[in-house]
């Protein structure tokens, strides 16, 4: 198992650190011109403040890398970005960019999504590896198998558990092991636009604003943020689909119910959809879950 050490700043830590409960953030990269490839999901993405604070304070469990503009990095991850609004966020995010943009442009970035974020108190913050180096600007990767990545594991080991934060990671003493990262709201939004291409699986639409991610059984009805319970439509499609006016079957087809015409005598932009298959997900891992499929088709779906 590895852990990439990230060089970040002191305010970004210090908003985050301070909100109660965070169940992901997003680490942000101000160029959105490449992906994050240093680790695979469920390894250790750990925060090294910039010099003179030569410190790991805390982590989080790698779960996707995406390239997003940043008005959608704001509205899927808002205070969890490590600002306060938007307007700060531009204003952070440009301070890094060449050359400088104005408030206005919805320009991309690259969004690495860490679930599960622990934040050591400063008394347990770990010394940087002994292998560090000055002109390090972004961050580096070690494998936690041997030193000095040993060493982190063990030191981060002793400080999660000296300061309670087994909610977040549960440390274990022994070899570390990859960890399944439990996605927040904001992540299973952004990682079901990513499975569909950023496509709507019934229409085709492209316009990324008017897509959503949306739960096939509910959060509020004990449905994860996981993918396999996400499905990406169109907004106003989303609308009709929590609401019962259309489902898709177990077989992934579309039903468009015919309580659309007998309640709003209209609905012919959605029947011309009905029985079509819908887009699948790129990866198959990634499909619609039956269970999820059922269980929509018989406690929502209107028939």
């Amino acid at each position: 198992m590895r852990a990439y050490v990230a060089v970040t700043d002191f305010d970004w830590f210090d908003l985050l650190s301070r909100l109660h409960q965070l169940d992901e953030v997003n680490f942000w990269q101000p160029s959105g011109n490449r992906l994050f490839k240093a680790l695979d999901p469920g390894e250790l993405f750990l925060f090294k403040l910039h010099s003179p604070n030569d410190y790991i304070v805390g982590g989080g469990v790698f779960a996707h890398s995406t390239i997003l503009p940043i008005s959608l990095a704001w509205e899927s991850f808002t205070t969890s970005n490590g600002s306060r609004s938007l307007l700060e966020m531009r204003s952070r995010v440009g301070k890094y960019r060449t050359p400088n943009t104005t408030i206005y442009d919805d320009y991309k970035i690259g969004c690495i999504l860490l679930e599960q974020p622990f934040f050591l108190p400063q008394a347990r913050w770990l010394p940087i590896p002994s292998d560090w180096k000055i002109n390090i600007v972004q961050g580096k990767t070690y494998n936690l198998l041997v030193e000095p990545g040993l060493s982190i594991w063990k030191n981060l080991q002793f400080a999660m558990i000296q300061t309670s934060l087994v909610r977040e990671i549960k440390p274990q003493y022994g070899e570390p092991t990859a960890i399944i990262p439990r996605l927040g709201q904001g992540s299973f939004r952004v990682m079901v636009t990513d499975a569909y291409d950023r496509r709507c699986s019934i229409t085709n639409e492209r316009t990324l604003p008017a897509l959503d991610a949306a739960h096939i059984k509910p959060f509020s009805e004990s449905g994860k943020h996981a993918v396999d319970n996400g499905i990406l439509i169109r907004r106003d499609i989303h609308a009709l689909f929590d609401k019962g006016y259309v489902t898709i079957t177990p077989s992934m087809k579309l039903e468009v119910s015919r309580k659309i015409r007998e309640e709003f005598e209209n609905g012919r932009d959605y029947y011309k959809f009905h029985g079509n298959s819908i887009r699948p997900p790129v990866s198959p891992k990634y499909y619609p879950a039956k269970e999820y499929l059922e269980w929509h088709n018989i406690h929502v779906y209107r028939g």
